[in-house]
């Protein structure tokens, strides 16, 4: 039997690449956005995640035409894994992208769980680290960041995603179910590896993002992970890739770029200072899209 999952904000940068992964690897897939996805056997329900009413009821309902032919009623839903959002500042009002991010988060999860569903894999944000939407030049408290940092951020979005982290983990642990929180860095798409000369050329314009990102296919693989392991209650994982998006090895780079902000334990040659350690060594994860394959070296 697939495993049917509920994909809410499949539409979108990351949603686009992810569910055809998951299909790929055989998942029955239903899109949950305000906007179609032109992918082939994926159908989408047209659905607010800030209304209540309206999750549960795409969590209770059948993926397609095809399901009225069983006479049985819906389905049961293996995983809901929830990306949509408003997805950065500058979008909406700040109030409003809070508003929605967060009640959104609450909704979805609600539904899930009290529907009986027992994984919920969650978008967080590498912009919980308080960096990339800070008012001016900010520091990183130290190196590297993993998932025990003292999160920080001062934007609407940033913070919204620190909420919704505490949102999910009072789920998990009033209803026994696995929700875990994926800190995505900066997506990158196949098409977007022709930016990286810039990036190299100006380093500093990748501190707000770490100097780190993840492949959207990528992505697609630590989302798959994340639904087959299951009993860990509730967990973040950084989504990242391995590797810093810089010529120089990550320690001297730091100590060049970063210098005075503490290196608390021994980095790997090329890191990236957003460390996706715990999920290579908890989930398998294992990079297939790294950088260097994409950008000619000079």
């Amino acid at each position: 039997m697939k495993k049917r999952i509920v994909f809410t904000g499949g539409t979108g940068k990351a949603g686009r690449h992810v569910v055809p992964y998951l299909v790929d690897k055989g998942y029955e897939v239903l899109n949950v956005d305000l906007a179609p996805l032109d992918y082939p056997g994926v159908n989408t329900i047209n659905a607010d995640i800030a209304d209540s009413g309206q999750m549960f009821d795409v969590l209770s309902s059948h993926f397609g035409f095809e399901g009225f032919e069983t006479g049985k009623g819906p389905a049961p839903i293996d995983a809901v894994v929830h990306f949509a959002a408003v997805p950065r500042v500058l979008i909406k009002p700040d109030n409003e992208t809070f508003r929605i991010n967060t009640i959104g988060t609450y909704h979805v999860i609600e539904a899930a769980v009290k529907l009986g569903i027992k994984k919920v894999i969650v978008a967080s944000s590498e912009t919980t680290y308080g960096v990339c939407f800070a008012e001016g030049d900010k520091d990183f408290h130290h190196f590297p960041l993993e998932e025990d940092y003292d999160t920080d951020p001062m934007d609407s979005y940033g913070l919204s995603k620190v909420l919704n982290e505490k949102t999910a983990r009072a789920f998990a642990m009033r209803y026994g179910a696995d929700i875990y929180a994926l800190r995505i860095g900066n997506v990158i798409e196949p098409h977007e590896y022709d930016r990286f000369p810039a990036f190299l050329a100006d380093p500093m314009s990748r501190k707000r993002n770490a100097w780190s990102y993840i492949d959207a296919r990528d992505l697609g693989q630590i989302v798959d992970l994340a639904i087959r392991k299951d009993g860990l209650g509730f967990q973040v994982f950084n989504a990242v890739n391995d590797t810093i998006t810089a010529k120089l090895p990550t320690r001297e780079f730091l100590e060049k770029y970063c210098p005075g902000v503490p290196v608390r334990r021994e980095l790997g040659e090329f890191e990236a200072p957003l460390s996706n350690r715990k999920t290579r060594e908890v989930l398998g994860f294992r990079e297939e899209h790294d950088w260097r394959k994409y950008v000619p070296q000079k």
